[in-house]
């Protein structure tokens, strides 16, 4: 069956990580009601409230088991599908993986945190790596290039959805298995198709704590990183639909470019027009820790603040008391696509859209991620504490 992916299942599924660097950068029209044409193209009422749901959802864990202290392990609402053609007893594994990229924090704490992953299971013999610089040429002609190095199974992380796709078809025609990660591509053919809950789920957990803390009329300032982002959008066009829908007032919504000198000075101009600023989204949190020293800069108090899971923010959370919370968008996702893999290996059962958990940090969980000895950027959901060697390999 060569049945597609959901246009909405796969704009869950895009990161920022690797997009485009020639997106436009333009200011987007701001506020509740100048936003009906990006929420007309981006918001999907039944994909938006398919993922709400799996906020709460229950998660099953691998083979029956709850998996309770392994989110990496666990899924939501899966369907499962047989592999038994793909079985190969015994071990001795060539494991191949073609990279979009780690040209930022969030996909080298992840990719560190994969390597990790593949050095528990001895069956896996071999670990073939090929990184595509962010390009889609060079992932195409990576892709070509591991499906002649005689690969068990191949994972793919896409540099980008509708370009890769033919080169996914293509490898998964050769019979190898193909598991495809972090985002999709338009095609059905890989056997498991893994994400987290995806962008809606994040902005909507963003908004829903700025509407409880924020006071009627309060004034938000929401900070984007780029447009035309799907899965910025995707958060974008969530926070917007619950603020639509509130008394809580977005004075603006102004894309940084993901430039910490360039957020300052857009905050600073904000409680300058605006006089006080009584809350502050973000649809990734690069930047937050920018943001809040604005507010410091310019004696201001630091309104209600949307996050995220990176060490620098969380410890700037806590020291200075603030009110905040922390979407993510966890790197722990970096270890099931080996642990998918060997089930495939091995014949097991494995979802065909493995929907894995997307926590929030709270200030009642905030104590039980930071962790001062690890680098500002690193990401705090990594699932990596319990892995031989730690911290080491993420230093």
């Amino acid at each position: 069956m060569n049945r597609k992916w959901s246009a909405a299942a796969l704009a869950g599924a895009l990161t920022l990580a690797g997009c485009s660097s020639d997106l436009p950068t333009t200011q987007a029209p701001g506020g509740n009601s100048e936003s009906a044409k990006a929420k007309s193209e981006f918001f999907d009422q039944s994909e938006f409230e398919r993922q709400l749901r799996f906020r709460t959802a229950k998660a099953v864990g691998l083979d029956s088991q709850d998996g309770a202290a392994k989110p990496w392990e666990q899924m939501l609402e899966p369907q499962l599908v047989d592999t038994a053609k793909y079985a190969k007893p015994g071990g001795g594994y060539h494991l191949c993986f073609s990279n979009a990229s780690v040209d930022n924090p969030w996909r080298q704490v992840g990719f560190k945190t994969m390597k990790e992953e593949v050095k528990l299971h001895p069956e896996i013999t071999k670990f073939t790596v090929l990184d595509a610089e962010a390009k889609d040429d060079k992932q195409i002609s990576d892709i070509q290039s591991l499906a002649s190095q005689g690969c068990s199974a191949l994972i793919v992380s896409p540099n980008t959805t509708a370009t890769l796709t033919p080169a996914v078809e293509a490898a998964c025609a050769t019979g190898v298995p193909v598991i495809v990660f972090d985002r999709g591509v338009k095609t059905s053919c890989p056997v498991t198709f893994i994400h987290p809950i995806g962008g809606f789920a994040f902005g909507a957990d963003g908004a829903e704590f700025l509407k409880e803390k924020v006071a009627p009329g309060g004034k938000v300032l929401a900070l984007r990183i780029l447009p035309g982002v799907d899965v910025l959008e995707q958060r974008w066009a969530a926070a917007d639909q619950i603020f639509s829908g509130s008394q809580v007032k977005v004075v603006g919504v102004e894309f940084t470019n993901g430039d910490a000198a360039k957020t300052k000075s857009i905050v600073n101009e904000y409680i300058q027009r605006e006089g006080k600023i009584d809350g502050v989204w973000m649809d990734a949190g690069a930047t937050a820790v920018a943001a809040v020293e604005a507010f410091q800069d310019a004696g201001a108090a630091i309104p209600p603040f949307v996050g995220e899971d990176q060490q620098d923010f969380l410890r700037m959370w806590a020291d200075e008391k603030m009110t905040a919370v922390a979407p993510t968008y966890p790197t722990y996702q970096w270890r099931t696509p080996v642990i998918a893999a060997l089930r495939v290996l091995g014949g097991k059962q494995v979802p065909r859209e493995w929907v894995l958990p997307q926590p929030k940090v709270t200030q009642d969980t905030l104590k039980d991620f930071i962790k001062q000895d690890m680098p500002p950027l690193h990401y705090a959901m990594c699932g990596c504490e319990g892995m031989p060697g730690y911290p080491a390999p993420w230093k």
